[in-house]
């Protein structure tokens, strides 16, 4: 069985991660830093799964156990 994930738009991933749509547009065209999205067609997706783990990964303050 195929696993669904919740995809959001690209303003709402900004508004997720906490930084403005065009700093989001930026992070994509120079890939860095390396968020995970998803393109179909002319449509930027974000997968939320995706976000927590990039933020999970970026936490200075995580523990990995």
């Amino acid at each position: 069985m195929m696993n669904r994930q919740k995809l959001i738009s690209a303003e709402q991933a900004a508004d997720y991660l906490g930084v403005s749509s065009r700093t989001l547009a930026n992070w994509r065209c120079r890939s860095w830093p390396n968020v995970p999205y998803i393109k179909l067609g002319r449509c930027i997706k974000y997968s939320l799964t995706d976000l927590d783990t990039y933020i999970q990964k970026h936490s200075h303050n995580s523990v990995e156990g």
